[in-house]
């Protein structure tokens, strides 16, 4: 049995969760972005981010889940040193539902994966841990992170094998991008903790995992050394297990606390907030369109084939591309040449930053295509032009000689070059004619992709006697 713990940090918001610090700890010195609140300083008092429960609701009603009629948090109390107050505030079903959302589904290649609960919750301190050795080590802590709003998805032990998990992580780390929520790809913006166990044994939770592959790696691990324990009849204690990412093994941390151990008592600085059944309605209406209708609405409007919709509508940044650059006529082109040439040249988020492309780039260049001014191997060199440099299509054709050769004289000359050094293949042409797209390739070899493919086969047939 595979469950999940998933936090995802509320990148996208302005302040943390209960003061006015910056959301983006990431840009700012070691313990500088930090407050009295977030320190949790006697006398201070928590005001709760109203965007950050508009996010987090519009994550569960994506996530299928029901909405409570009332909202309460709780303190979890531990020590630990990243957490200022020793205590995080985070959200519990004590009283009935009053979580984010819970009882919510996700489908997995047919495979029904249930979400027992989403709460929100603040994020704790980051501990860095300096040193060669265990003599000289040292343990930094930098508080800016702590109070970031975090939203905690816990899911039901519904994953059959650790491929699911990584599948299932994909496909959320898309849709908190999709919905304009939170950026997946910066360093701890998401996270995930599994909770493993086989028949008649406890539940050991792996944490300290830094990638969605290596909890593949990890769950396999801990599959296998329960496996083997069950073999030898040694029992399967509940604990904490970290991953160690030099030896690809997880090794015993703590002994695995229960809900008791945290002692959890409401918070009694933060009212219990009334979630109005129209203030849900309007939120939902602001969410954009899902990932799943999206690729519906590519593959029947537009006639984009299923594995091209599915990968544009899967990402947010080329899907907006694609909105935007398209219209009625080029909607298949410019899903291709983003598909095909453009996430090949821009597939990090650093790259996706620094890029120049545009939505007019693309337009421009496909219609250069669809017109007969561009070849397609022209457009990729043209493509990789504008990323760098964000100069018009129609520039740097001019500049850089990557129009169309049309001219059937010019391209005559050529043709008899490539006979004269390719006498066997021409033979083989008139004997095979499939056989002449060798022939052609080689001219677009020496042109360097710029030959007219149509007028070339025409005049190569002519010139060889094939039909």
């Amino acid at each position: 049995m595979i469950g999940l713990e998933i936090h995802c940090q509320l990148t996208n918001l302005a302040s943390k969760l209960f003061c006015t610090c910056k959301a983006n700890y990431r840009e700012f010195e070691p313990n500088t972005n930090i407050c009295p609140v977030c320190m949790g300083l006697p006398g201070t008092l928590p005001r709760l981010n109203k965007k950050a429960v508009e996010k987090a609701t519009m994550i569960a009603l994506a996530l299928n889940c029901s909405t409570p009629a009332r909202l309460g948090f709780f303190r979890k109390n531990y020590f630990y040193p990243d957490l200022p107050k020793n205590f995080q505030i985070t959200q519990l079903n004590m009283y009935g539902p009053t979580s984010i959302g819970e009882k919510g589904k996700i489908d997995i290649e047919g495979k029904e994966i249930r979400i027992r609960r989403i709460q929100l919750e603040e994020d704790p301190g980051r501990l860095i841990y300096e040193g060669a050795s265990e003599r000289t080590a040292i343990t930094l802590v930098d508080y800016n992170r702590a109070g970031t709003p975090l939203v905690e998805i816990v899911t039901e032990p519904d994953f059959e094998n650790p491929r699911q998990v990584r599948i299932f992580l994909n496909i959320l780390s898309d849709l908190l991008a999709n919905l304009g929520v939170s950026d997946p790809t910066l360093e701890g913006a998401m996270r995930a903790d599994a909770n493993v166990s086989i028949e008649g044994g406890s539940r050991v939770e792996v944490k300290n995992i830094g990638s969605f592959y290596d909890l593949e790696k990890a769950i396999h691990f801990e599959l296998t050394r329960q496996e083997s324990l069950k073999e030898r009849n040694i029992p399967i204690i509940q604990e904490t297990r970290h991953w160690d990412d030099k030896r690809k093994i997880t090794i015993s941390s703590r002994t695995k606390e229960e809900d008791e151990d945290y002692r959890y008592v409401l918070e009694g600085d933060i009212p219990w907030v009334i979630m109005d059944k129209n203030l849900i309605e309007s939120w939902k209406r602001k969410m954009p369109e899902s990932i799943s209708s999206k690729k519906h609405r590519y593959i029947t409007k537009y006639a984009i084939p299923p594995q091209v919709a599915d990968v544009l509508a899967s990402d947010k940044y080329y899907s907006d591309l694609f909105e935007d650059a398209h219209d009625e006529s080029n909607a298949k082109e410019v899903a291709n040449l983003i598909t095909t040439d453009l996430m090949g040249l821009v597939d990090t988020r650093e790259k996706k930053e620094q890029s120049k492309i545009t939505a007019k780039h693309l337009s421009d260049l496909v219609n250069l295509i669809r017109g007969g001014k561009i070849t397609r191997t022209s457009a990729k060199s043209a493509l990789q032009e504008m990323v760098k440099t964000g100069r018009p299509a129609s520039e740097i054709i001019s500049d850089v000689g990557l129009g169309k050769i049309s001219d059937e004289s010019e391209l005559r000359k050529i043709i008899e070059q490539v006979i004269h050094e390719e006498p066997t293949a021409a033979q083989q042409a008139v004997e095979n004619p499939q056989t002449i797209n060798y022939l052609v390739g080689k001219v677009m070899q020496k042109t360097k992709g710029k030959a007219d493919p149509a007028t070339t086969l025409k005049l190569l047939k002519e010139k060889i006697g094939t039909k």
